[in-house]
């Protein structure tokens, strides 16, 4: 296999499923999938690729021992889109703020900008040449130049007015005024670029080349729509019609916690027993790349009191409130007691493998959404992906809430649980074919974080597929830094 993924991808459309397949792609060719001469193209079940996707693991001969769903309770189990739309539905949609134009970038409009003045505020020549009537030059030609006498000539910012007759010219710089009488320009390697008179080999036709007064933005017109993303276009705009500040959709502030008594922070080496805290910087990472203002809290402690004050004041201070650790639906821990004395906050099974264990609520005076995902790193940013960065596109006011996703040809044999939908680690390529191949990352000799590091994809496979076929068609979601 060679070629690589370069995210080239179609129209992103409205629906909300996290599986759907929204890019273009040229199919497989029909003598057989790559790499595997001969194999059969095994597609998932009909509904694979009409619903969402959950989480990487290696790749085993056998079914992926998970809990069976009959030992929890019926309340406490819940599918991907179930729990996914309880948090879309939940959270808060911040109010618009104001900012200086700059600091408005990555964000959206929240306001119609009227233009405050015309773009262009005169006449202006578009290019470098020489402005001159376009009766004088329609008859130019290479074998039978017109010649013209240049009466002058002026630069942009020269703010005196200049004229010209018939027979006359003035050279002029792009965004030039242009003279009074003149109603083209014509361009200066249509001509021997005289200085006192010019041989002009060929005319434009009447208004070539000439930037009219209000011709780009007139005065009232809308310059950015409500909904804009700003750019540095935007930007652009933005300052040419007067705007200094606009009303846009605030970035969300969004707190990272982990929760453990085994976690220490990443200066302190960690003693037998004892990991570093690896989900507060990531998630927060992941938060920031998704859009948000993510401070990173760190570690809770463990002292109830304290506890409870530390969740108290993220609360205060936060849009969302994100959580990773370990988290159990049939009993409390310190944190989750913490939580419950705060507001109605649940805890679930979700059928998703990795990290089935989730838990959602809104707590404290202002019900602030606060999401509790697994607290193994791997699980941790599937979780993120699946639930998070779509709730925090939404505060954002973001259109398109998912990545975009591929079908890819699945290079070699998955396996799956049944009644779980899997993510998988993977690396997506483009084959020179045509289309998309994917193949899981590692071969299991590799620390888990190593091999999600290397990882530019997630595989997802439904929860009624148990095993795709080398050769079968998968649902890909690539992991495109701000995408």
């Amino acid at each position: 296999m060679n070629g690589s993924f370069d995210g080239e991808g179609g129209v992103a459309g409205a629906h909300r499923d996290t599986a759907q397949v929204d890019m273009s792609m040229a199919p497989p060719r029909a003598s057989g999938p790559v790499g595997v001469p001969g194999a059969r193209l095994v597609t998932p079940s009909p509904t694979a690729a009409s619903r969402p996707v959950p989480g990487p693991r290696d790749v085993v001969d056998g079914p992926i021992p998970l809990p069976t769903t009959e030992s929890v309770p019926l309340d406490l189990i819940c599918t991907v889109e179930r729990h996914l739309d309880e948090i879309l539905a939940a959270v808060p949609q911040p109010h618009p703020i104001e900012l200086a134009v700059l600091d408005a970038q990555g964000l959206l409009c929240a306001e119609e900008v009227e233009s405050r003045r015309a773009l262009p505020a005169f006449d202006q020549a578009a290019l470098d040449g020489y402005a001159a009537r376009a009766d004088d030059v329609e008859a130019a030609t290479p074998q039978v130049p017109v010649e013209l006498a240049v009466v002058g000539e002026t630069v942009a910012g020269a703010g005196a007015e200049a004229s010209i007759g018939p027979g006359l010219a003035v050279k002029v710089a792009a965004g030039a005024m242009l003279p009074t009488g003149a109603d083209v320009v014509v361009p200066a390697v249509w001509t021997d670029q005289g200085t006192v008179r010019v041989a002009v080999q060929s005319g434009p036709p009447p208004g070539g080349y000439v930037r009219r007064t209000g011709e780009d933005v007139a005065p009232g017109d809308v310059a950015v729509q409500v909904g804009t993303p700003i750019g540095p276009a935007q930007i652009s705009l933005l300052a040419a019609v007067g705007r200094e500040r606009v009303l846009v959709r605030p970035r969300p502030r969004i707190a990272v916690l982990s929760a453990g008594t085994e976690l220490v922070d990443i200066g302190t080496a960690p003693a037998p027993g004892q990991v570093v805290d690896v989900n507060s910087y990531a998630l927060a990472a992941a938060a920031r790349d998704a859009g948000a203002e993510a401070y990173r809290s760190g570690i809770l402690p463990t002292d109830p009191r304290r506890l409870g004050e530390v969740l108290e004041s993220q609360l205060l201070r936060s849009d969302l409130v994100l959580i990773a650790g370990t988290f159990a639906t049939d009993g409390f821990d310190p944190v989750q007691e913490a939580l419950a004395t705060l507001g109605d906050m649940r805890f679930r099974q979700v059928t998703m493998h990795p990290g089935p264990a989730q838990g959602f609520g809104r707590l404290g005076r202002d019900e602030i959404p606060v999401i509790c995902i697994p607290g193994e790193p791997v699980a941790a940013l599937v979780a993120f992906e699946v639930f998070v960065r779509p709730a925090i596109r939404l505060m954002l006011g973001k259109r398109q809430l998912f990545r975009r996703t591929v079908q890819a040809v699945a290079g070699q044999e998955l396996v799956s649980p049944l009644g779980y939908r899997q993510y998988l680690h993977g690396t997506v390529m483009r084959h020179p074919d045509g289309g998309y191949v994917v193949e899981p990352v590692g071969d299991g000799t590799e620390a888990l974080l190593a091999r999600m590091a290397r990882a530019n994809c997630l595989i997802v496979v439904d929860e009624d597929v148990t095993q795709v076929a080398a050769g079968g068609l998968v649902t890909v979601m690539p992991l495109l830094l701000g995408g």
